[in-house]
């Protein structure tokens, strides 16, 4: 299979019970020998960004909190930034203007071209094999990122918006019931 690398991963109906309901994951790396790795972008915490990471408050997209990025890892911080122009550091591209920016750096040394930027906590890991399996299961759907998803403005909404976008049968799962017994 292909590297899945800056595709977005859809949960369908079948993760209906656990962490990843109605989940949109952008994959940051996907491969045969190393599995993939990946950031729940519609998990938004409670914990605002300036308590974790008061030097990239100012840099923050809205809503300016900490996401939850999955369950591996929790209490690590990944970082995801859009640019507006190339970054010469602190920057390495996953898709289009979304890239991974390090937290190491101090943001003055990374801002100017890179405008927003969304702190996560935790991420979604498979083993080699585990994702095509689910794949194959009908878990998840493969979509294409966009270049607001990453920092989108309405996380809530994020699922039924990228389902919406898709053709046929994927965007009819946007109206699927928060309940289906309640239909």
């Amino acid at each position: 299979m292909r590297s899945l690398r800056g595709r977005l991963l859809v949960a369908t109906p079948l993760l209906a019970d656990g962490v990843f309901d109605r989940s949109v994951i952008l994959l940051l790396e996907h491969g045969e020998e190393e599995g993939a790795v990946g950031l729940v972008l519609n998990r938004p915490s409670d914990l605002d960004v300036g308590g974790a990471l008061p030097e990239w408050r100012g840099a923050a997209a809205d809503p300016g909190v900490v996401f939850l990025g999955g369950p591996v890892g929790q209490g690590g911080a990944i970082c995801l930034g859009r640019a507006s122009g190339p970054p010469a550091v602190g920057w390495e591209q996953v898709v289009g203007q979304v890239g991974i920016v390090d937290l190491a750096l101090a943001p003055e040394d990374v801002l100017g071209p890179v405008d927003q930027v969304r702190v996560f906590t935790g991420y979604a890991g498979w083993s080699p094999g585990q994702l095509e399996g689910e794949l194959e299961a009908g878990a998840w759907l493969v979509a294409r990122a966009e270049p607001d998803d990453a920092t989108s403005l309405d996380p809530s909404g994020l699922w039924r918006a990228v389902l919406r976008r898709q053709r046929g049968r994927a965007a009819w799962l946007a109206n699927f019931p928060d309940d289906p017994a309640l239909n």
